[in-house]
């Protein structure tokens, strides 16, 4: 069956196992037109917990199956699709061994919805207790905007310069949002 050619009812009604008007409802509150807005109880609604719970699943999913760091187009999609959805400010960091294969992926820092504490001193210990070679920084952007602030240049020269008196490179930090990843190195910003 292709997923992609069921509209959102339908699609609510396949992944839920609910009646044509259940799904009606649910699309509602799940894709409202613009300017409407529904009250949805996000933390009881039944369908929006197991929503929750099929995202995570997806997360858990993207990460077990992280490819080979070959390019940059190589890992955008797995990383989008394990960050691109967090409400709040989030930062990750792709540890990877001297062929480029993920040791591990490890969130280091959440944050507001505007902004993200990281420290580079613990990016600096995690390098070395994965015993990486590179990492792939990441971190996502709630407000939609893959444009990297000041600060987001700032800090990933900060890592990248920490990191290079143990010898761990940085291959690149992704900007992510719901919908698109931007790569800094494709932007000639490392």
């Amino acid at each position: 069956m292709d997923l992609s050619t069921l509209t959102n009812s339908q699609l609510i009604a396949f992944a839920f196992g609910v009646n044509g008007k259940k799904a009606e409802e649910a699309e509602q509150q799940f894709f409202p037109r613009h300017g409407e807005h529904f009250a949805m109880d996000w933390h009881s609604d039944p369908l929006r917990s197991r929503l929750d719970a099929a995202m995570e699943i997806q997360k858990r999913m993207a990460l077990s199956q992280l490819p080979t760091m070959t390019s940059p187009d190589a890992v955008k999609e797995k990383i989008r699709q394990i960050i691109g959805h967090e409400s709040f400010e989030s930062f990750w960091v792709m540890f990877l061994d001297s062929q480029n294969q993920v040791i591990t992926t490890q969130k280091l820092a959440t944050g507001t919805l505007s902004q993200c504490s990281v420290y580079p001193r613990e990016i600096v210990k995690a390098a070395l207790n994965n015993n990486a070679a590179a990492v792939i920084l990441a971190h996502n952007h709630p407000s939609g905007s893959t444009t990297p602030s000041r600060a987001d240049e700032l800090l990933t020269q900060t890592i990248k310069a920490s990191l290079a008196l143990i010898d761990v490179g940085v291959l690149d930090h992704f900007i992510v949002t719901r919908t698109e990843i931007a790569s800094m190195a494709q932007m000639g910003l490392m």
